[in-house]
């Protein structure tokens, strides 16, 4: 997952059967985030605050049934540990499965973590790898008082959860804060259930915001040197006006336990998925109806853009609120509803968060200039994949020929060749010559290409008369539309090659 020696984890709940499973260096833990959101100087003290907040925090313990197993390992594959190790000399001495096979026996695995109460009635946030599986989930609040907790709702995508408790008397709570306040220097404080120990407090400072961890499409982390451990997951990060601004949820760790780099899902973007799985019991969320990739320094060259910034539409869902706008293949979008979008991974994020059914401003980029769309937002279906990242399509050197790609028509034999739907459009690739940009770019034989310059070609002769247009015009790179057995990518060829070749 981490591109270090360490590796991002989830702060899964404690648990000892995990804690044994799990291979040295790739543990579960939970992230503790700190981020103020006013700029304060070095407190004497966090008692008071401490004090003020702790009530308000709850463990969360949970109870799952694990069907035993006869391979010798541990859940999810993990190496042969001592839990796993008793169970099969348990097993083989007490027989009683068929043909004398050790008998499989369900046995209960119990995690602690750690939460936060919202609201006086007993409603409880936590991650929701904390519960996820759970048969029974026990909350006990900072005085002591055990309850059994309903879940109301739980989205794994920003991995937070909503739980449910009937107390006797109305329970201390403890705000939302504005994570967009939050900067980088600011101290916060953290709250939660490490290693099982009960309330403990750690305080630290906001180290990074936007921070990306591949561990979902909306990774929007905060960052803190905050110390957090296993049990802490679902905890709450403080600022100093004892606003919650974070739910720790992961840490970056070589050993599995904490290093000063924790991770905290933002509060406002908690706040929303809360109220939706109050309010539905599951996250509801935006939806534009699009395919995105990268765009590369060649390709906004190609479309005559002075940077390299945005979110290429690679391609649109039939049906899906995009193509109702209008909006295009080839189309560049640098804003949604007012949010720039300067990174690939910000797209999806923003559209998530547009309120369903609203009608908002899309900038894009089109035919060398910018065009704003309006468009309703919609829902994101179930089995949809928001703005999925594609690669950053193949990028290379010289023209048509000197692109090193042959052409030819689709035809009744082409189709058969290269197996291409009946509804295929555009010029087909024969063959790709080694060492030419073609070729530097993924491309091969059975590629079509659809688009050159967002303009539908259907013959060679089409697609070599727009390259030449573009290199007579002074263009360095020609940017193809190319269906792969993968899907639709934009892909930026280099024209700063022969251009007396004849085309292919």
């Amino acid at each position: 997952m981490s591109k270090l020696n360490a590796r991002f984890v989830r702060v899964s709940a404690l648990s000892l059967a995990a804690l044994l499973a799990v291979p040295a260096g790739v543990r579960w833990v939970a992230p503790m985030l700190i981020a103020p959101a006013q700029a304060r100087g070095t407190p004497d003290s966090f008692a008071d605050l401490a004090e003020r907040l702790a009530p308000g925090v709850v463990n969360i313990a949970t109870t799952q049934t694990i069907k035993s197993r006869n391979d010798g390992r541990g859940p999810q594959g993990a190496a042969p540990n001592f839990d796993e190790f008793f169970r099969n000399f348990m097993e083989r001495n007490h027989p009683g499965g068929p043909n004398g096979a050790p008998a499989p026996t369900p046995r209960k695995m119990q995690s602690l973590g750690s939460g936060f109460i919202i609201d006086p009635s007993g409603i409880v946030v936590t991650n929701n790898h904390v519960i996820d599986g759970a048969d029974e989930i026990t909350v006990t609040t900072h005085d002591g008082v055990s309850m059994k907790a309903k879940l109301i709702g739980r989205d794994a995508k920003s991995d937070v959860a909503v739980l449910q408790v009937t107390p006797d008397k109305p329970l201390p709570s403890v705000p939302f804060g504005d994570s967009d306040k939050a900067r980088v220097g600011d101290w916060v404080l953290a709250i939660g259930n490490p290693f099982g120990l009960g309330g403990s407090v750690t305080a630290g400072i906001v180290s990074a915001r936007g921070r990306n961890i591949d561990s979902g499409p909306y990774d929007n982390f905060i960052q803190t040197d905050a110390a957090i451990n296993h049990g802490n997951s679902g905890g709450p990060l403080f600022n100093m006006a004892g606003e919650v601004i974070g739910i720790n949820t992961a840490i970056y760790s070589p050993s599995g336990g904490s290093v000063g780099i924790g991770f905290s899902v933002p509060s406002n973007m908690a706040k929303s998925v809360v109220a939706q799985l109050r309010a539905f019991g599951h996250a509801r969320r935006g939806w534009l109806g699009v395919q995105i990739q990268t765009v590369t320094p060649e390709i906004a060259e190609s479309l005559g853009m002075k940077d390299a910034t945005g979110a290429m539409v690679a391609g649109v869902t039939a049906g899906g609120p995009a193509e109702t706008a209008k909006l295009r293949g080839g189309d560049v979008i640098l804003t949604f509803d007012g949010h720039d979008i300067k990174e690939l991974k910000a797209l999806p994020r923003v559209v998530a968060e547009a309120g369903i059914g609203k009608t908002v401003p899309v900038v894009v980029w089109r035919d060398g200039k910018q065009v704003t769309i309006d468009v309703v937002v919609g829902e994101l279906p179930d089995d949809v994949k928001l703005a999925s990242a594609g690669k950053p399509a193949p990028s290379s050197p010289p023209e048509i020929s000197s692109l090193g790609l042959k052409l030819a028509a689709i035809t009744p034999e082409m189709r058969t060749r290269f197996q291409l739907g009946d509804d295929q459009k555009g010029v087909v690739i024969t063959d790709v010559t080694q060492g030419t940009p073609g070729a530097d770019k993924g491309l091969k034989a059975g590629d079509v290409v659809v688009e050159v310059q967002q303009e539908a070609v259907t013959t060679p002769a089409d697609v070599h008369a727009r390259v030449e247009k573009l290199r007579k015009n002074g263009r360095k790179s020609v940017l193809l539309l190319v269906q792969t057995a993968d899907g639709q990518h934009w892909v930026p060829l280099s024209l700063q090659a022969n251009p007396n070749r004849a085309p292919g």
